[in-house]
Formats: structure tokens, sequence, C-alpha cells
């Protein structure tokens, strides 16, 4: 029956898991335990159901021997690798909060973010391409250099205690005052009774996640997830894409967005299917090979990612004939570049999803028999025990067809943001409406379009960019006095971050000087692509600045669209 406002409720059919993460990948465990169920290329490793559950029991013991206690926090600062997903659901396990930090943080936001949230723990990577964790937790915390292991008290992490950093067993140089993952794992025992005790007192709804996303009011806020908001979404993501035992799902998106591992991870464990993971970052040429020599059925990625694997010069050689399946998220997908993923990657069920972090994350997804058109023009309908309505500036729905804001509310809204109930309330509203800042309509069979954003997020190849965060940060330089950031068209990743600066009165600056007062301090994505010396912004008359002429005046400058950065 067609809808005659924007509101619609998902199907309740299928009840909610009240389970833990834990137990109901024990559960999952318990059925299949010699089927595969991780595949890490890059490493070399590979589990079945049953040596998973051991692997996770063993490191979910080691956790609890080293002093930790149900509620604390433990981040995880790394790329994907099997390390990753073992603390996932060892975490899960012990009742820790697992804190998702991005590898590309640098030493001033690792720093904001495991005080934030007052980490306990660190599990680390020690280097990846030019990046080196171990120095810059040494640079954050040079009490390391004699501390025993476990026992850490840093002046500028006050809270953390124990840092373990991702080995190769047995190969590398000891590092002081860290433990290597492979001896913390050690410690422990699959068989621990503790776990038991601990599994006991557990409930679904305790917080076990926290993931950060950039407000527009400054720094990153740290999204807070339950074991009932991320297990269920996993769940209901991998029904919209059938996955059963049989599936292998190649997963190149970074597991610390909920990409990774709620539609990854969590949709796979939910449905006994097998992960592969093919690098530890994307690479195209190591996609398209493990998708053939693991026959993978399913594939996720952002547009861009789908972009360059059809584009390598070698795509031709791969028989990637038993894809099927997978998700396409993070940015708008391009109608062509959605009937070649179809058509020369044999994907023809693949979905397309549409969420927030909030959200765990998402809300709206498209099915495998969605038609074509739909699946490139819309982000789906509703998921199950959940509502989407798309409100004018009262709250009240709009017709269908009609443009306003669109807010979701059920199980998947965030427990909140940690530590900030004022944040938290002016997210998720007194009747439960989590307030996406998303512009979207919604037609009379309920698929829903995303039309723009009321909020100035940039989506740069499928990271949120927030431009105040960079602003802020950019206003610690001496010699600028004012600055603004938005986002204009690029054609290789949908958006790419633009500066407009004002310098202070005779203060000479250039553009290679802002760029090198970013690198190292904020992640390499935030570090504006172009930049632009100016003498003052385009305001109105009562002084509000007005980002859209910046963005026309960037767009036009360098010959492309002003449409897509609107």
């Amino acid at each position: 029956m067609p809808l005659t406002e924007s509101y619609s409720r998902g199907a309740t059919d299928v009840p909610l898991a009240e389970q833990t993460i834990g137990a109901h990948f024990d559960a999952t465990a318990a059925r299949q335990p010699a089927r595969e169920a991780l595949v890490s290329v890059h490493q070399g490793l590979r589990y079945t159901y049953g040596e998973l559950r051991v692997a996770v029991d063993r490191l979910a013991s080691a956790l609890l021997r080293q002093g930790l206690v149900p509620g604390d926090r433990i981040g995880i600062w790394s790329h994907n690798n099997v390390e990753w997903v073992l603390l996932q659901l060892a975490t899960a396990k012990a009742g820790l909060v697992l804190v998702n930090i991005n590898p590309a943080y640098r030493t001033a936001e690792l720093e904001y973010a495991l005080t934030l949230v007052g980490c306990k723990a660190l599990v680390t990577m020690a280097r990846f391409k030019t990046s080196d964790y171990l120095a810059m937790l040494q640079e954050l915390a040079p009490e390391l250099a004699t501390a025993a292991p476990g026992d850490l008290h840093a002046a500028r992490l006050p809270d953390l205690r124990l840092v373990a950093w991702i080995d190769v067993a047995g190969e590398g140089e000891e590092q002081p005052g860290m433990l290597r993952f492979s001896d913390l794992h050690a410690r422990g025992d699959a068989a621990d009774p503790q776990l038991e005790a601990v599994a006991a007192g557990l409930r679904s709804t305790d917080p076990i996640n926290i993931q950060f996303t950039s407000g527009t009011t400054g720094f990153p806020k740290g999204a807070t997830l339950t074991h009932r908001n991320i297990l269920n979404n996993g769940f209901f993501i991998g029904e919209c894409m059938r996955l059963t035992p049989e599936d292998r799902l190649c997963i190149p998106v970074p597991l610390y967005h909920c990409f990774g591992m709620v539609l990854g991870n969590l949709a796979c464990f939910t449905h006994g299917s097998c992960i592969v993971y093919p690098n530890d970052g994307f690479d195209p040429l190591t996609v398209l090979q493990a998708v053939q020599d693991e026959r993978c059925t399913g594939l996720h990625g952002v547009p861009t990612m789908f972009i360059a694997e059809l584009d390598h010069p070698r795509f031709a050689e791969f028989d990637l004939s038993s894809l099927r399946t997978g998700i396409m998220a993070g940015s708008p997908c391009p109608a062509e570049v959605m009937k070649r993923v179809v058509g020369a990657m044999h994907l023809s069920q693949i979905t397309i999803a549409y969420g927030m972090t909030e959200t765990s994350p998402v809300s709206c997804q498209s099915s495998t028999d969605t038609p074509l058109d739909l699946r490139v023009s819309t982000v789906g309908t509703v998921q199950p025990h959940l509502e989407v309505k798309v409100v004018d500036a009262d709250g009240a729905p709009v017709a269908p067809g009609a443009t306003g804001e669109l807010c979701t509310r059920g199980y998947a809204v965030m427990h909140g943001y940690w530590g900030d109930e004022a944040r938290t309330r002016e997210a998720i509203d007194a009747e439960g409406w989590m307030h996406t800042g998303d512009l979207a309509t919604m037609d009379a069979q309920g698929y829903v379009k995303i039309v723009g954003r009321s909020k100035d997020m940039v989506i740069r190849g499928g990271e949120n960019v927030y431009p105040r965060e960079i602003e802020e940060f950019l206003y610690r330089h001496p010699q600028i006095q004012d600055v603004q950031v938005v986002g204009v068209p690029d054609a290789k990743y949908g958006e790419e971050l633009c500066a407009w600066i004002v310098a202070k009165p005779g203060q000479p600056l250039t553009e290679d000087a802002v760029r090198d007062f970013c690198r190292g301090q904020i992640a390499h994505y935030k570090v504006p692509r172009h930049i632009r010396f100016v003498e003052g912004f385009p305001m109105t008359v009562t002084g509000k600045i007005q980002k859209f002429k910046i963005r026309e005046a960037m767009a036009q400058a360098l010959g492309r669209g002003a449409e897509k950065s609107a």
C-alpha cells in the first residue's frame, strides 16, 4: 500500500537477538566447528570456527588475567588482521569495551581519543608503510622506557596501563614497557573458569564498542554501541545479502569502521560465513587475487575501491565468477560504476547500504532483488525492527517525495556519546529519534534517497570528515588568522578538502608550510588538498559565512561541477 507520508517501519517477523556477541558466536561455532571462519591472506593464517573460538577464549582469559575488568576500555589501533578480530570477539566475551582507533590518527588525535574514554589498555600495530605507531606512542608516553609491561603511568595518558604490540611471534626487537601480542595471548587459557563467571554477568544492552565520529562542533565524539546494537545490525545486514554458511566474504574495507567490523565481521559470524581479509590495507590487486583464490562469493567496498579494482590493468586476468553479493556504501555510487560492477564483476546481487556510526550503522539497505535503477538512485528501504522518517523543521513527516531531514529510531540507535549527555540529547530527541543531519526523500514505496547534507560533512573516499575539526586544528597555527574548510568535487575521491585561509598581517605563509603543520598531527585524509590564501570570506549581511559560495568558487576555479558538494 503506497505511503501517504514519509514514514516507514521495518518488518518484525524475525525477532531480535537478545544474546551477547560472545554467546551468539559460541552457538555458531558449536554448530559448525570444522567450517572455515577466517582467512587472513596477507598473514597466511586460517581458522575454523572451532579453532577461532579457542583462540578468542584464550585472549579473553589473558585480558582478564592482566587485571582488566568488565567495563574497562581497550583500544585497537591497527589495520586489518587476525589480531583485530580476535580482540573484537575477546573483548565482547570479557565484557570489555573495544575502542576503535583509526590507523591514520597521529599523536594529537590518539592522545585525545585515549584520554576521552579512559583507555586502560591499547593493542597497536608496530608500523605500517610510513607510520611508526610505536614511535608515536613513545612520544606521547616516554615513561614506557622505564615502565614494567602492564604498569605504565604516563602524564599525558593517565589511564593507560597496558600496551601490547602486534608482532610476528618471535620476530622483532623487544619494546620497553610493552608486551608482544603473541606473549599476551599465550598467557591466557581457553578453559579459564573466569570466562564463564564473567559471561553470566553480561547483558546484551551493555556497551561493548566505542567508535569515534567527528562532530560539527570540534573534536570527535565517542559513539557508544552495545552488543544488541551491532549484533542485530550485523545479522539483518547479512539477511539482506542472503548470507549462508556457504558464503565467503572478502573484506578490504577497514575494521576500525562499522563497515568492516559490523557489515563485514558480524554479518559473517551471525550466518556462519567465512571472512577473507585480502590485505592489511586496501590494494586492488590483492583484492582481485583473494577473490579468485578463495572463491569469494561476496565483496565489500566504497565506490572508489570498486573503481580501482575495475580499472586495474590486470583486472581481466582474474576469475571473479564466484562473486554474487556484497555491499557498496560510504558514498553515492555512480550508475555507470554500478553497471560495471554487476556486469564485469558478476555482482548481480550487490546491495547498497546507508547509515551512520550512531545507528550501528545501517538503517536502510537495498536487497539482492532490488531493481538496479533503485539500487543506484536510492539507499533502499528501512531495515527490520527500525523506523525511519523524513521530517520538516517542526519534526513532522513530509509528503512522499518531499525533502527533509532523515531520522531513525529503534534497536540500532546508539547507547550515547561517551561521557557527553548534552551532545547525546542534541542527537537523539525525547522520543528516541536519531537526527542524522542528512537531507533525504522517501517515495511512496518507502525507498529512501539521500539528497544532501544539512551538516557540512565531507565524504572523501568513504571517510567522513567534518570541516570544523580541521578548522580548529588549523587555528593553532601561529600565522593563521582565520580559516574555512569545505569539500569540493573530486573525480577520484568524490570530494576533496579545500581550506581558505586568512593569514595574519605581515606573516608570509605558504601552502607547503600549512601541510607540513598538519603532517604527523592529523590523519592524512584530513589534510586539505587545496589551499587558497584569501583576504576574507563571503558573508551574509548578518555576518554568517556562506560556505556554499566558497564551494561554488572553488568548483568553478577547478573546472568541476559544484552540485556534488552542495
